[in-house]
């Protein structure tokens, strides 16, 4: 297993589908994940410290681990079979829960966990950025600074 961090997330065009993207923290691989809309938003929330008014489903979750003293130790991102990723809970009493690699980073964002994800994940939907293309991955960051939850949302249909 190797650490990863949430770099952000973003829409990608022209699909207009949301992306999770995890950084390898000791490597250059970047591992992008199509998500919903609604995980997007969690998202965003936990990194941007948005806080609302009453808890959203992954603040409950969040709050009903640490009120039985069984947070969450650490998410692990086990496989991807069919371009469909899976995932794993792992809770502070060593029990594992599978869950989607949406929601576990939603949570993770919101309790510290530790993010990993298998070599051969890594191996197989990981992408490789060379030095050069550095700028590109600084531009996608400065898009995420000024990206809102918002930008997520659904536009109604006509």
């Amino acid at each position: 297993m190797r650490e990863v961090e949430v770099v952000g997330v973003r829409v990608e065009m022209p699909s207009n589908s949301p992306i999770v993207l995890l950084r390898e923290v000791d490597g250059d691989r970047y591992l992008p994940i199509w998500i919903g809309a609604v995980e997007a938003t969690a998202i965003a929330f936990a990194q941007q410290g948005v806080v609302p008014p009453r808890p959203l489903t992954h603040d409950l979750l969040k709050d009903v681990l640490e009120a039985t003293g069984n947070g969450v130790a650490e998410v692990r991102i086990t496989e991807m079979r069919a371009g469909v990723f899976y995932a794993n809970l792992t809770l502070a009493s060593g029990v594992e829960v599978s869950a989607r690699p949406s929601d576990s980073i939603a949570l993770a964002l919101r309790t510290g966990a530790r993010i990993v994800c298998a070599e051969d994940v890594l191996d197989d939907a990981g992408i490789e950025v060379p030095d050069e293309q550095e700028e590109t991955v600084e531009q996608f960051r400065e898009f995420l600074d000024h990206v809102s939850p918002e930008d997520f949302e659904t536009p109604p249909e006509s």
